[in-house]
Order: structure tokens, then sequence, then C-alpha cells
């Protein structure tokens, strides 16, 4: 057992003002409301209880999540449901390919619950859904935000082999709050995944989520460890505490300090920093789409 911050519920409920977001409206955000409902697709926007979901959804954009939405692992700060997960959806890349089309997305962003009771990871389906998008809508560019596939890297080699225009993977913590934040994960791991990334010449992105008692000291040095794996685009947001049976929040990070870590994450020579309270993975991913010369 691991034994976790304890905060009250009082002190949680006192949310900053700079975390407040507009509720979902408009013609566009009901727009893809309707093709995720008709389409049974899953989003992180959904499963992830994520805060930027009414301004995506409303610029007419999307995260899917493939795979199914029940995850093997049980991560202390992730909403998406864990358990054992249904067959895989052999029909699952069409569909979103399809999606895809129809909302004429320029940029689409795809992610996948951690599928550790396949063979192979779910890399298949991963590999069959970039290559339908492309059948589909040829000008659409895409970004993977893949799993580790528990370091079985010849399934990493399935994903890399299609090539999407960016391939992301979250070191999500700091090294010494890994054990507590993804019981499953390996700080390690994570960064081998990525420098083979970086090695295959493809854009390589990851994101650290703050908030659950990492120092200063600790966020420059996973910065650091992210640049000489060859990450070339990082991300930092605040955690934010799904229930009450996931990790607390330790901290409330203030803008200004975003700002700070973003500073620095410039000067160590990430070619793109995203750093805010409200920053997610896929915000702004299309901004990331930078010229690597």
């Amino acid at each position: 057992m691991i034994e976790l911050p304890v905060i009250s519920s009082n002190e949680l409920q006192r949310k900053p003002d700079w975390l407040r977001v507009k509720l979902p409206v408009g013609k566009e955000y009901r727009h893809v409301r309707s093709l995720v409902d008709t389409h049974k697709l899953h989003t992180i926007c959904e499963s992830g209880n994520c805060p930027n979901m009414g301004e995506c959804w409303g610029a007419g954009t999307a995260t899917f999540m493939i795979l199914g939405n029940i995850c093997t692992r049980s991560c202390s700060f992730c909403a998406v449901a864990t358990g054992r997960p249904l067959a895989v959806d052999t029909d699952e890349p069409n569909r979103v390919a399809e999606s895809v089309r129809l909302m004429e997305v320029k940029h689409c962003v795809i992610t996948s619950v951690d599928r550790d009771d396949l063979k192979d990871g779910g890399s298949t389906i991963w590999a069959e859904t970039v290559k339908a998008i492309r059948r589909e809508s040829p000008g659409t560019t895409l970004e993977t935000l893949i799993p580790d596939f528990k370091g079985h890297w010849e399934n990493l080699e399935r994903v890399l082999e299609v090539r999407p225009e960016v391939v992301s993977h979250n070191l999500e913590t700091v090294r010494r709050l890994t054990r507590e934040v993804r019981i499953q994960a390996k700080y390690d791991r994570s960064l081998e995944c990525l420098r083979r990334i970086s090695e295959a010449g493809l854009r390589t992105k990851s994101g650290i989520m703050l908030g659950f008692g990492e120092t200063e000291e600790d966020v420059i040095e996973a910065m650091t460890d992210l640049y000489n794996v060859g990450v070339h685009v990082l991300t930092l947001g605040q955690y934010l505490q799904p229930t009450k049976n996931h990790h607390p929040v330790v901290e409330w990070v203030t803008p200004e300090k975003f700002k700070m870590f973003q500073e620095i994450g410039l000067e160590i020579g990430f070619k793109y920093v995203e750093s805010g309270p409200l920053v997610r993975s896929s915000y702004h991913a299309e901004k990331h789409l930078f010229d690597m010369q």
C-alpha cells in the first residue's frame, strides 16, 4: 500500500479563480457531441474529465480515445475507469476515420487506454487507425499520444512505422513521485520510450502534471531528463483530482509559476513549451506542428 497525502474535502473545493472554465455551449459543440454519440466514440475529453472540453469541442475538435474506455492500469491521478477491458473492436479505426472526415478535422489527436492484456498492447489497432484516417482525410495531420507498451518495443515500432506527424508519451510526474502517481509505470521506461520515438526522427512530445507535491528542483530535473532523450514539445498543467478516491491535490500552482517553468523549459532547449493551469496534453495541439529544422 502507498500512503497518499491527506487533504480535507473543504480544502479541495476551494479552487482558485484561474481554474474556472466556461460551460460547453454553441453550435459546434453540439455538432461534435452528436458525432461522438452517433458513432459511439470514446474521447479522453469525457473520460478524463478535461476542463477544456467546452473550448475544444466548441472549436470543432476532439481527442479520440481508442481501444475502449476501460484501462488495465490504475494510476492514482486518472479518471478513466480501471478493470478488465472488453474485446478489441476491429472496426474502430474505420469509425474514428469517418468521424474525423465528417468533422473536417485539420489536426487530429488520438490517445488510448493501456491495454496490457493484449500481446500487441493494442499497437495493431493504433497503426490501423492512423492508416484509416489517412485514407479518409489525407490532409489531416496526426498526433498519437501513446502508452509505453510495457517496454515491448516491437509494439512501439508498429506505431512508429506509420509515421504520425507527432508522437507523444506523457511522463506525467517527476521521478520522486512516480510510484505514487503512476503505480504500474516506470519513469525510466517512459524516458526510453521517448528516446526511441525521437531517434526514429519523429516530432516527440511529453507532458507533466504539477500539484502532486513536487519541488521546483524535481520539475527541472524531469524537464532536463525529457530534453536529454530528445523531446521537442513539453506541456505542463495543473493536476485536478477527479474524485475523493484519487490522489489529492497538494498544491494549486499559480499562473506565475507556470510561466516561470515555461521560461526555464525554453532555456533548457525545448522547441515549444505549453505551460499553464488548464493546459492538457492535447490542448492547442495544432500549434505543436513546428519546423524541426
